[in-house]
């Protein structure tokens, strides 16, 4: 399969070149106006000094020339102020030329520039849909040059960084004895079994599995990538095309999962045609098609959940160790379809009849198919002819995704060993069989997801400049797609019965004089069909204003360090129908089944049945959610521009989020049914100031550029419903992302400590050595009324979040570094490998647990065979701050420029880098960070990387 798909491939590539030659014969090279001072905006571009919101751009060609990814959006909380994944604290809306895209169907080599709008100015013109932010990816285009052929190759390997570390067998068994007799219960592991375990002489029969060793994993696994892109044109057609070739594997190499791996090929074209003096057309065709092996089984679960010697289970029963005198069990061997090696059968036990590892080794594979179809078309017409200035612009687009799964499936048997000793040999004398081996010579069909998006965009804009110093511009846009999600009901629920849609009309207009004062208005009218009909539209109006003071004689006269600066401020009231969770909410609903109804008896009591009731009440005034934004904003640059600094404060009050509670309605809308409607209630409150700060300077053959960004953010929720018996524990007055637990008070010493401290209520049965919780409302119950606020848990964003970039270059070498940090969250160790209880697998965590003589240094709970409810809530004891750096990536370019190849006809330029990315992580909790428990690791990735231009 992947040799065929990489002939796919230079067929493609053949073809593409063909294409491109023939487009690009009349190589006329006229040189082309620079665009380095245009910025994508919302469906346009401007000139960078006179943008007025808060909009930050990245140039990705200029930037790969010195850090090499393939992901669209890698590292941009490094290189963008306010942007954490979030756009100040709220999920954005990703577009790729313009259309609702996901940001992994563009490879960032495809990128020409990413623009981030983060307020609601900035984002109005694409309504309910990018009223949380809006990232825009514009790809590459072909330029009017001839023929040119860019040419990038990597490899490179992940060496995973960390693994969780668990206890063996021989330490299980004894610490979990420890466990039993804190129970009260008697231990379950004999003496004879834990020597024999620590000794390894016979781990068939007292097995020790380590899922972290060399028997299932690699130490590492390896990437390649290999893109061409192919560009030029001429007055009348321009052309880009990107080919992208991706290969990895993966680290395990147990079973099946030892072929695991990935494999994408990438196809862009874009191509520019001038079809008459006043027309222009634009087609974009993208596939992307990624086919992914890999074994079944959940390996990395079962790794962080088996016991070493669970039940005495390993996965092998070895076919040496069989009672050469026992002719059945010979005869399962000569029957057997599943012989590993040649040297066991796959071993199981009645309670395990199958496992992840024989699924891995003997059920077969799964292989995931991705196809992904874009296509644009879009016309521009230049209507000057009219007025001048005018022009029109259409495009319309179709994207289409699928993936289904192949299936190969296997069934099989495993075996129950029955040990014995045999003048003083340990033999197996009898096999107990769980299943029967088959036979399978044909692939199913599986999971299936599809998805389809239509997108629609009709702009008439507008831009002249009268008497040299009255710049106007206008813009009409009307702006809808429509996106729907289709699958089997098995893989995630079946299909959604309503597609998304967004549909509004936007408006623009704006106006500076000498590029010094500035008014902007931009604005929406919405359209949601989650609303009552009578409520389905809004206006979303929007205003900007600006002043750029170093135009300023009292600036410019007295201040000549002082290049640009300029203030601007804005407000808006953005209407979004995002928060609204669903069709119908506006309406009432009634049943007689799923609960709503009460079942009746007659009076003869001899029989019944249900009756209808109301399940929830209606509101013909459900409305859009506002987001109401204050903003004001700084750009400056100083010293001839080797300083430059940006901020922006921004204030959002999201109002009118969706309510449904019972305590702003009497008592008499619940009961016998629930008449509670839902309604615009809830706000919440969004602020913060984000800052850029660069320098730059070059000395002779040296340069250096230090980037800083960054983002304080804080958040409040203003109105909730809520209910709770003491104000210490409202929602309201709080941040969005508080947590709320207990405070700890360290561990019970003694029984009588027990009896007199306030009675806890989590279950089972307090002893020295479990946690004890502060009674924090003194009403001598410790229960869920005393959780107390802790902190900012940083789900949207941390209330410090900042980035730092570094670039060193001397004549052709080029350094560059960048990473990224977080401060002031905190989180809670609150997952298996922390809360061991019950039959869970040990970590080392348990080392340090309480014992009668580790009472003053224990940082554990006594160990437990219960699940221990009391132990294990999220509380002071197990919290963490999360503040973190992580450096993640450094690269060494060396360039051969041009000089090099003057007296070359096919070669131009030629580079080699290598880089490594993850490197490391700064933090008091760096083991945990960077450690994953139940997935698979963390890695650091080291590429050597490879450039060519023809």
């Amino acid at each position: 399969m992947i040799k065929n798909n990489i002939k796919v491939c230079w067929i493609l590539l053949a073809l593409s070149i063909k294409v491109s030659t023939s487009n690009g014969q009349d190589k006329l090279n006229i040189p082309q106006a620079s665009e380095d001072s245009l910025v994508n905006v919302a469906f346009g571009s401007i000139q960078k000094k006179d943008i007025v919101g808060a909009v930050s751009a990245i140039n990705i060609t200029e930037l790969l020339n010195k850090s090499f990814s393939t992901y669209s959006l890698d590292n941009l909380q490094s290189l963008i102020s306010g942007y954490t994944g979030n756009i100040w604290g709220q999920a954005p809306l990703i577009l790729i030329d313009g259309v609702e895209r996901r940001a992994s169907d563009v490879r960032l080599n495809e990128i020409e520039s990413i623009s981030v709008l983060k307020d609601a100015s900035s984002v109005a013109l694409y309504g309910s849909a990018g009223s949380r932010g809006v990232v825009l990816i514009t790809t590459k285009r072909g330029t009017q040059k001839p023929l040119g052929v860019d040419f990038r190759l990597n490899t490179g390997i992940f060496v995973p960084k960390s693994y969780p570390t668990y206890l063996n067998a021989a330490e299980y068994m004894g610490l979990y004895n420890e466990a039993l007799r804190n129970d009260g219960l008697a231990e379950k592991y004999t003496q004879e079994e834990i020597y024999n375990t620590a000794l390894g002489t016979n781990p068939y029969r007292y097995p020790d599995l380590n899922f972290y060793s060399d028997d299932f994993l690699r130490k590492f696994s390896y990437k390649s990538d290999l893109t061409t892109e192919i560009s030029g044109g001429n007055e009348r057609t321009k052309y880009y095309t990107n080919v992208g070739l991706s290969y990895n594997n993966n680290i395990l190499k147990y079973g099946v999962a030892d072929k695991n791996n990935d494999f994408s090929l990438n196809v862009r074209s874009n191509v520019d045609m001038k079809l008459t003096d006043w027309l222009n057309a634009s087609t974009d065709a993208v596939a992307i098609m990624t086919d992914q092996y890999y074994a079944r089984g959940d390996f990395w679960g079962m790794a962080s959940s088996f016991r070493p010697n669970n039940d005495w289970f390993h996965p092998y029963v070895p076919i040496d160790m069989l009672d050469p005198e026992n002719e059945e069990l010979q005869i399962i061997v000569k029957n057997s379809n599943n012989i590993i090696d040649g040297k066991y059968l796959l071993g199981g036990l009645s309670t395990i009849q199958t496992n992840q590892l024989s699924q891995m080794m003997a059920s077969g594979y799964i292989k995931n198919k991705h196809r992904t179809f874009m296509f644009n078309v879009a016309a521009k017409a230049d209507l000057s002819g009219i007025t001048q200035g005018l022009s029109f612009r259409s495009q319309f687009s179709m994207d289409y995704t699928t993936r289904y799964t192949e299936g190969y499936s296997v069934p099989y048997a495993t075996y129950q060993p029955e040990w014995v000793t045999i003048d003083g040999k340990e033999v197996i004398k009898s096999l107990q069989k769980f299943g029967n081996d088959g036979n399978s010579t044909n692939e199913f069909i599986g999971t299936s997801l599809y998805d389809q998006t239509l997108t629609s965009i009709s702009q008439l804009d507008y831009a002249r400049t009268f008497n040299d110093h009255h710049n106007v511009s206008a813009k009409l846009v009307g702006f809808g797609y429509i996106s729907q999600y289709s699958s089997d009901p098995d893989t995630d629920g079946g299909s959604e019965y309503h597609p998304f849609r967004n549909t509004n009309l936007g408006m623009h207009f704006g106006y500076n004089f000498k590029h010094k004062y500035y008014l902007n208005f931009n604005g929406n009218v919405v359209h949601s069909s989650k609303l009552p009909e009578n409520k389905r539209r809004g206006f979303s109006p929007t205003g900007t204003l600006g002043w750029r003071l170093s135009e300023e004689s009292f600036i410019k006269d007295n201040a000549s360090f002082i290049n640009n600066l300029i203030v601007t401020g804005s407000y808006a009231s953005l209407k979004q129908d995002l928060d609204i969770n669903g069709h119908y909410l506006y309406a009432g609903n009634f049943g007689n089944q799923e609960g709503l109804g009460g079942w009746f008896t007659w009076r003869d009591g001899a029989s019944g049945g249900y009756t209808t009731m109301s399940g929830r009440g209606a509101n013909p005034n459900l409305t859009f959610v506002n987001r109401d934004e204050i903003r004001l904003g700084l750009e400056s640059s100083f010293f001839g521009n080797r300083i430059h600094l940006n901020a922006n404060y921004f204030k959002q009050n999201i109002k009118g989020l969706l309510s449904r509670g019972s305590t702003l309605f009497p008592s008499y809308f619940t009961g016998q049914g629930d008449f509670l409607p839902n309604f615009n209630f809830g706000e919440e409150m969004r602020t913060g100031v984000d800052f850029f700060l660069n320098f730059n300077n070059k000395i002779s053959d040296f340069s250096y550029n230090i980037g800083i960004v960054g983002m304080v953010y804080d958040s409040e929720v203003i109105r909730k419903e809520e209910a709770y018996e003491y104000s210490y524990q409202n929602r309201v007055g709080k941040p969005l992302d508080a947590y709320f637990g207990y405070i700890a008070e360290g561990f019970f010493q003694s029984q009588e400590e027990i009896d007199n401290h306030a009675r806890q209520t989590f279950g089972g049965t307090l002893k020295p050595g479990d946690i004890k919780y502060r009674d924090v409302n003194e009403d001598g119950i410790v229960d869920a009324r005393d959780q107390v606020e802790l902190g900012h848990n940083g789900w949207s964003a941390n209330p410090l979040s900042y980035g730092v970039n570094l670039t060193l270059k001397y004549k052709n070498l080029t350094f560059f570094a960048m990473g990224s940090g977080i401060h002031g969250a905190i989180g809670f160790k609150n997952n298996s490998y922390y809360w061991v209880r019950g039959l869970n697998k040990y970590s080392d965590v348990v080392l340090n647990r309480w014992t009668e003589s580790t009472a003053q240094t224990a940082t554990y709970p006594r160990l437990t065979s219960t699940s221990s409810a009391n132990n294990f809530q999220n509380s002071t004891f197990w919290m963490y701050d999360n503040n973190r750096f992580n450096l993640t990536r450094v690269q060494f370019t060396y360039d051969l420029g041009e000089q090099f190849f003057r007296n070359s006809s096919l070669v131009k330029k030629m580079g080699v880098y290598v880089n490594g990315d993850n490197l490391l992580v700064i933090s008091k909790e760096r083991k945990m960070m960077e450690t994953n428990f139940g997935s698979a690791p963390q890695n650091r990735f080291y590429n050597l990387g490879f450039t060519a231009s023809f």
